[in-house]
């Protein structure tokens, strides 16, 4: 379902996003255990900080810091001179030492904005134990058996700790967002910035990227926000859209009936394409937050790797810097976001750029290396082709079969092309023998059909405005027959 102009009838819709993304660093946040998400072997990477020992230490991972800071650059924030994590105290088995260390009232980034959406904070913290419920295991003879059913297998909730302490960056956009397109846009553009900047793979099926969705209807006054509804367990960009266009309806049709949305938390269902509730949504309060006394205070404005200006000159080209640099040499959008969203092809068409500032040649590259180049290929035999092309010596056929058939290697294209008979024939001497055998059979043809006659003829080389100059003039000569 497709909300236009955020709201249907008397009913707005109004959508804030709270992204978790696990950081791709050497090791975690307060600990050198090894931060690898590919691990398959349970509680490999642990030791007494992130398995909650007591009177273990944390300490703050440098490379972590620096990386929310250069996202912070990045979307245009504002970062912190002063920040602190805080411990949000919380009971859960997958923190084992009763708290997470986040960061409250001073995070390290305010503001920004991402494809078009306004950032309110971005923050670092720690990541919890990964909980695996419903394992099965034999039970062994010596096992007393209290029921029946349980004879050849329990079920148990286990923990593994292997993510526990990896660096987390949480992003909190403002309540701006009026439609689930936009919100399923934001969440790409961020994952794509993410890799660009080299901080994040951000697998959503992996969870190394987990979005929450707080949404509210409001009914009436649209400068009101409704009661917020977070709905959690959105593992894929396609479940952001599902999840937030049901939870409008859902909570309009509550809202028709005269009855109350209830603030609480929602898990989505994927099997259902539902969302259901969980618990009661919690406040601030409810963390009972204050500053973890383990950890230093941070003067970022005191490290000079992490000023402003230093973070600025390491960010390489940006994905809406790229965008407007690729609109300038006049390529297509859909051609445009190919170049952005992949890497190989991105890198492919720079090259062959670089070597031509025709923008005919550039336009005409760009669609052989969309739709017909399959394997790397030399930048510098696209352009020979396109070149081929623009002077009539090669047939758009014939540009598809060198592609398919050419060295990976530098060569001459030319030669090639010569080699395998795939130039075109220009000649209008070869031409006029096959012109006039096309006449011939098919005396009343029109002339389009001719043309294909003509090129069929010739093994598919014949320039195809040289076969119609020639059949054009031959039809102008026959007499008129009354």
């Amino acid at each position: 379902m497709k909300i236009e102009n955020s709201k249907i009838g008397n009913y707005r819709l109004t959508v804030g996003l709270e992204i978790h993304v696990e950081l791709k660093t050497r090791t975690k946040m307060f600990c050198d255990s090894k931060n690898d998400p590919d691990e398959k072997n349970p509680n490999v990477n642990v030791c007494p900080v992130c398995m909650g020992y007591p009177g273990t230490l944390p300490v703050i991972n440098k490379e972590a810091v620096k990386a929310i800071l250069r996202f912070g650059v990045a979307v245009g924030g504002t970062l912190a001179d002063y920040a602190e994590f805080d411990r949000k105290n919380y009971f859960y088995p997958d923190i084992p030492k009763g708290y997470q260390i986040s960061q409250y009232k001073h995070p390290l980034v305010h503001g920004g904005i991402l494809a078009g959406v306004k950032i309110t904070r971005i923050h670092l913290e720690e990541d919890t134990a990964k909980s695996l419920h419903n394992f099965q295991f034999p039970i062994s003879n010596s096992q007393s058996i209290s029921n029946e059913n349980s004879k050849l297998k329990i079920e148990n909730s286990l923990l593994d700790f292997n993510r526990a302490g990896v660096p987390l960056m949480e992003l909190v956009t403002e309540p701006v967002i009026r439609d689930a397109e936009t919100a399923t846009s934001f969440a790409k553009e961020l994952q794509l910035l993410l890799n660009y900047l080299g901080i994040a793979e951000a697998n959503m099926e992996k969870g190394e990227m987990r979005i929450e969705a707080n949404v509210s209807v409001s009914k009436g006054i649209f400068d009101t926000l409704g009661t917020k509804v977070e709905v959690k367990n959105i593992n894929s960009f396609k479940v952001v859209g599902k999840a937030i266009d049901f939870e409008y309806k859902r909570q309009t049709e509550l809202l028709e009936k005269g009855e109350k949305v209830v603030q609480e938390t929602r898990g989505w269902n994927d099997d259902k394409g539902e969302t259901f509730s969980q618990r009661a949504k919690e406040e601030s309060h409810d963390y009972r937050y204050f500053p973890d006394p383990d950890l230093p205070k941070l003067f970022i404005s005191e490290i000079p790797e992490f000023s402003e200006e230093a973070l600025k000159a390491g960010l390489p080209e940006l994905p809406e810097e790229k965008r407007e640099r690729l609109r300038k040499l006049g390529l297509p959008e859909d051609h445009i976001e190919i170049y952005v969203s992949d890497e190989e092809k991105g890198r492919e068409f720079k090259f062959f750029q670089e070597l031509s500032d025709n923008p005919k040649f550039v336009i005409s590259g760009s669609n052989y290396i969309i739709n017909e180049i399959k394997r790397p290929i030399q930048p510098s035999s696209i352009l020979g082709v396109v070149e081929m092309v623009d002077r009539g010596e090669l047939s758009s056929k014939g540009a598809k079969e060198i592609f398919k058939s050419i060295p990976e290697t530098e060569i001459d294209v030319r030669r090639f092309a010569a080699e395998n008979n795939l130039t075109q024939i220009s000649d209008r001497e070869v031409l006029k023998k096959f012109a006039e055998e096309a006449l011939a059979e098919n005396k009343k043809a029109p002339i389009q059909f001719l043309v294909g006659q003509v090129i069929q003829k010739s093994g598919g080389r014949a320039n195809p405005e040289v076969a119609r100059e020639l059949l054009e003039e031959h039809k102008a000569q026959e007499p008129e027959h009354k």
